[in-house]
């Protein structure tokens, strides 16, 4: 075999084994959510694989992807790297792919071109895996799992009589002036709880509002107290697959069933 041969069969099998660990797998919804699809090699119309402006996050499984708007790979296009994509809303791609193909290691791709860093580690323990069978098994129970207390503070108004020039205050009555200001939320875990910070507006405390005589004025004072939180952080679910109990947490209420792999791992 002749040197040009050779090298030119080398340069072929050095591209085919690059195609080879290439994998991108799309899915239709973020938090790779629903029945995705993967490839292994160019497709330059997703219309053809029933994936056209269909993808919300993607996994990228081993090598670099360009994934374009248009068909042909036309239009707006941005490279993935190896890792997890949570959401391509950040990216402006989402529900906007129709083209994809891998991009060869020997290709220099100038930094903008790139898509923001995907996930340090992939976090998608619950994702459907390409060609996975997937099962809908009954929950026997399920416990919401609230968050520490919350803490609720108001303003009251105070009337208080100066007793004289040695500067001995005392106070007559306090008045509820004001509903409740401030309603802070424990922080909680999962993708949907969120933390809502309450607001304090008002006068500020302890400050003197009017003088109703030489001896007489009122003034507002904080008041806080602890409640029970309402938010759950998580829902604990016990559910019963092939006669055998499982348990997950999920971070939103389940309904009567959960959807199982065929190990009884919860997919979502």
């Amino acid at each position: 075999m002749n040197f040009p041969i050779r090298t030119a069969l080398a340069a072929f099998l050095a591209l085919l084994g690059a195609q080879a660990f290439a994998q991108i797998t799309l899915y239709p919804g973020e938090g790779w959510r629903g029945r995705p699809l993967t490839a292994n090699n160019s497709i330059r119309d997703l219309s053809a694989a029933g994936f056209n402006d269909r993808a919300s996050s993607v996994v990228v499984e081993g090598g670099r992807w360009e994934v374009c708007e248009d068909a042909y790979f036309g239009g707006e296009c941005k490279i993935l790297r190896r890792g997890s994509y949570e959401s391509l809303r950040g990216m402006g791609m989402n529900n906007s792919i129709s083209s994809i193909r891998p991009v060869p290691r020997r290709r220099q791709v100038n930094e903008m071109a790139y898509a923001p860093e995907p996930l340090p580690q992939a976090t998608y323990e619950y994702r459907q895996r390409p060609r996975e069978r997937l099962f809908e098994a009954p929950i026997t129970s399920a416990r919401a799992v609230v968050g520490p207390p919350e803490q609720r503070c108001w303003v009251e108004r105070e009337q208080v009589t100066s007793s004289g020039d040695n500067g001995t205050v005392g106070t007559i009555a306090g008045a509820l002036i004001g509903g409740v200001l401030g309603h802070q939320v424990g922080r909680g875990t999962g993708r949907d709880v969120a933390t809502v910070g309450g607001a304090i507006a008002g006068a500020a405390v302890g400050s003197n509002v009017g003088r109703n005589s030489g001896n007489q004025y009122a003034q507002n004072v904080q008041r806080c107290e602890a409640v029970p939180s309402r938010t759950p952080q998580y829902w604990d679910v016990t559910y019963d697959f092939h006669g055998v109990e499982h348990r997950a947490q999920l971070s939103a209420e389940p309904g009567r069933t959960i959807t199982v792999n065929r190990d009884g791992e919860p997919r979502m």
